[in-house]
């Protein structure tokens, strides 16, 4: 269950469909995003990626911001990159983590 609320969690939705073109499953079930909150029109979003390395940081930016901003009542976003904490598979869903096979 979410901890989200009314419009964060309607961010968080949109959210829910991108994906992760490497791992190909979404940015919440691997636990990438942290924080989401909204002000008014404007969310703010921290998340991380699974590597610093990740070479698809810079599309999965564009994809975040695109979703949020798609959102009814959102008109702009925010989204920082965060690596504290490190992401591990201890953040992604149960059923992400039987999916991709990890035993956690």
């Amino acid at each position: 269950m979410s901890e989200y609320t009314g419009k964060e969690a309607d961010v968080r939705d949109a959210l829910a469909n991108v994906v992760d073109p490497e791992l190909h499953m979404n940015i919440i079930d691997l636990g990438l995003v942290y924080k989401i909150e909204v002000d008014g029109g404007s969310a703010h979003i921290e998340m991380t990626l699974t590597s610093p390395g990740c070479p698809f940081g810079p599309y999965l930016l564009h994809q975040v911001n695109e979703a949020a901003v798609h959102v009814d009542g959102i008109a702009e976003a925010q989204v920082d990159i965060v690596w504290d904490p490190p992401w591990g598979p201890d953040k992604m869903t149960e059923e992400a983590r039987l999916e991709l096979g990890f035993d956690i």
